[in-house]
């Protein structure tokens, strides 16, 4: 076909449509020559060369051309992997700004730089051409009605993340029609929102949309896929297989109906977002898009040796977030998904990467000095995942201000605290009030812990209770992969069992870890399938496991039943007592003159902790009081916030404690809420007043409310 190229622009990057034409710009610094690739319906490709340069743009205006039409670049330039070079005009590659691709990356020979065959490896240039393996971009519409639809901005002290998989959380449900199940549009289907309304979640965070490399070779050898999808393509694309519908660039539209959807039931969008690698892996690794455009710009190589990469990821490559235009390739994307797609929030994946500006982790690296600046992205949700694999990358509490944080603390003291192992209550009182050791002295909230007990990587709640080993057999790794230390207790039999016992403690395990989380100061995230006992058979790394182990089963026997409805109710139940979900750090003092602390510790006698018991490794039984009338903060109209009291008795040990009231709570009654060797909460539950003993079973919580000063006989 014959197309005309008219100059253009050098901004914005990507292509973009204006209704008559459309503008195409490309960012490579060290490339001597870039061909805009058109491919009409049948796949014929028309290449028009790029003349204009501006800053290292290359750009160029094709009038008639909009919408549908699908493209790429070759890009010429030294191919000189030993000082960084990788150009290959064979190569048909990726728009970094492409809005939505066609197609998955096919794996052959033929997207790879070299030749296989080839003696010297990564070193030896390949002439095949890649273009009928490799997706294409797709010039897209970007008009839609957002009806008016706005970020809803919850606040941070109220909000209940839900980790989620676009296609594992819908694929089996009965109630979704087949073909939207596992996309976008099975999200906002009513039987989908109406389960997470009534769980009461606030936001929900979705594993990574941007489209990537589903297909990598070492999975397509064992007949896999990667299901996590944590290898980016594409930062602005939403990725083609969550979507139901077969029009060209119809998974925006789709995502952005399901962002309208959720905000019209109260729940925000939160993404997790992978800027610290691309699927293009190491020095033997694909050239798809980065990497033909400029290498050396884009990803981190070795000082010295620059044929190979950096690697803080585990994932073959690092980008080079000390180039400015990597990190305005990142601000864009940022930028693009909160104000053209209405996402309220992210999630960063192995966010210490990002921070690395030579080797060690600068927590006031530039691209969180230009996060705090920017006039959008500041007034987001912003969770780091604050580790890498680097040498100094595991950064828990290390993060700025605006920032929240996966409490990998968290997750570690809670574990230990449930399956009995020798730990300090100290560690275990910090991390329920919200780790005020790791983001007080930094001006941060209790917010800023996002506290969890399981995540998509690791067992589920479940396996947590079932295994002492990984079982990551189906992987076809020889169960190598996955981490060797879990934290976990299978309550005596390794895996499935019909021993009622054993059965009895792994259900009331799962609900210590529940109450504790739910109850604790911060943020609790919970892992699509927890709340209904999900298991994936002891697999603590189901990357690749797009099948039955990853999906979420809706067909519920009765104990899955059970546990969701116990879900619902805690979380009903946090949502109603802002004592569970304070603004503001407890002040360990009396602040109304009531007499008693906000926050209060307890031995079983129920004496003060002293310093002896605080470092104990061997205690495993605390109490703790929580004073809803000495609140510090007040409400958004300068209201004072009054809640109840609640006394919470936390005991890891295997055997009954009795536990007796502290003196100045002994003229008051008392009521169980929750007992955690119950399937629900405690409707009519027993009272206690003065000095009777409370006994709490082994390996359990009880939950007790204040209701007044009663005198008389206790009521069961």
């Amino acid at each position: 076909m014959y197309l005309s190229l008219w100059p253009g622009k050098p901004y914005p990057l990507g292509a973009k449509w204006d209704g008559k034409g459309t503008n195409f710009a490309l960012f490579s610094e060290n490339a001597t020559g870039v061909e805009l690739c058109l491919f009409d319906k049948r796949g014929n490709e028309t290449r028009l060369e790029l003349q204009e340069v501006t800053n290292f743009v290359w750009h160029g205006y094709v009038p008639s051309v909009g919408p549908g039409m699908r493209y790429g670049f070759r890009v010429s330039g030294p191919f000189e992997p030993e000082n960084g070079h990788r150009f290959n005009n064979n190569k048909l590659l990726i728009d970094p700004y492409a809005k939505a691709l066609d197609g998955n990356i096919g794996f052959a020979e033929e997207i790879f730089g070299y030749r296989w065959s080839d003696p010297k490896e990564d070193l030896g240039f390949s002439e095949l051409d890649s273009a009928p393996y490799m997706p294409k971009a797709v010039i897209v519409d970007e008009t839609f009605d957002w009806e008016g639809d706005e970020l809803l901005r919850l606040p941070w002290h109220e909000t209940v993340i839900y980790e989620a998989h676009v296609r594992g959380f819908t694929k089996l449900h009965p109630e979704i029609p087949k073909k939207q199940r596992g996309t976008y549009a099975g999200l906002t289907h009513p039987a989908a929102i109406s389960h997470l309304q009534s769980l009461g979640i606030t936001a929900v965070e979705l594993m990574p949309i941007h489209h990537f490399l589903a297909h990598p070779g070492h999975l397509v050898a064992e007949g896999l896929t990667n299901y996590w999808g944590y290898d980016s393509l594409a930062y602005l694309a939403p990725h083609q297989d969550y979507c139901s519908s077969n029009k060209l660039g119809g998974q925006v539209k789709e995502f952005k109906e399901m962002v309208k959807a959720l905000h019209k039931a109260g729940m925000e969008v939160i993404l997790d977002v992978v800027y610290n690698h691309t699927g293009e892996g190491n020095h033997m690794g694909p050239t798809l898009t980065l990497r033909g455009i400029d290498n050396a710009s884009y990803y981190r190589g070795v000082e010295g040796d620059e044929r190979y990469y950096m690697d803080y990821t585990g994932c073959g490559n690092s980008l080079n977030v000390r180039h400015p235009q990597v990190l305005k390739l990142i601000m864009d994307s940022l930028r693009y998904w909160v104000l053209e797609m209405h996402v309220d929030g992210f999630r960063f994946d192995l966010a210490s990467a990002l921070a690395r500006e030579l080797h060690e982790v600068d927590r006031l690296a530039a691209f969180f000095d230009i996060i705090h600046q920017d006039p959008v992205l500041a007034d987001v949700k912003l969770i780091a995942e604050p580790w890498d694999v680097g040498e100094g990358g595991y950064q828990v509490g290390g993060f700025p201000l605006l920032w929240s944080e996966w409490n990998g603390k968290y997750r570690d003291t809670v574990r230990d605290f449930w399956r009995g192992e020798d730990s300090r209550l100290a560690e275990f009182a910090y991390r329920f009030t919200g780790s005020s050791d790791l983001y007080k002295t930094n001006g941060r909230s209790p917010h800023a812990s996002v506290n969890f007990i399981t995540a998509h990587d690791g067992f589920t709640l479940m396996d947590l209770v079932s295994y002492n080993e990984k079982h990551n057999e189906a992987n076809g790794e020889g169960n190598r992969d996955g981490d060797d230390h879990n934290r976990s207790w299978n309550c005596g039999i390794e895996g499935e069992t019909d021993d009622p016992e054993i059965l009895k403690l792994r259900a009331q395990q799962r609900r210590n870890f529940l109450v504790t989380m739910m109850l604790s100061q911060g943020v609790p995230m919970l892992v699509s399938g927890d709340e209904m006992g999900r298991s994936q058979q002891g697999s603590n790394n189901a990357y690749c496991q797009d099948n039955e182990i990853s999906w979420l089963d809706w067909d519920l026997q009765e104990e899955n039943q059970t546990l969701l409805d116990f879900n619902r109710q805690l979380i009903d139940f946090r949502r109603q007592h802002p004592v569970f979900h304070r603004r503001k750090w407890f002040m360990g003092r009396d602040i109304h003159g009531s007499g008693v602390k906000d926050i209060g510790w307890f031995n079983p006698d129920g004496e003060p902790m002293h310093e002896e018991q605080w470092n104990n490794g061997f205690a495993k039984a605390i109490g703790v009081l929580l004073n809803g009338e000495e609140i510090a903060t007040t409400g958004n109209r300068g209201e004072r916030i009054i809640d109840d009291n609640f006394l919470l008795l936390f005991s890891a040990h295997y055997e009954t404690i009795e536990f007796t009231l502290p003196l100045k709570l002994q003229a008051w009654e008392w009521v169980v809420i929750i007992d955690t060797t119950k399937p629900r909460f405690v409707r009519r539950g027993r009272r206690y007043v003065s000095d009777k003993p409370i006994p709490v079973e082994g390996r359990s919580v009880m939950v007790l409310q204040r209701i007044g000063r009663v005198s008389g006989e206790d009521e069961d």
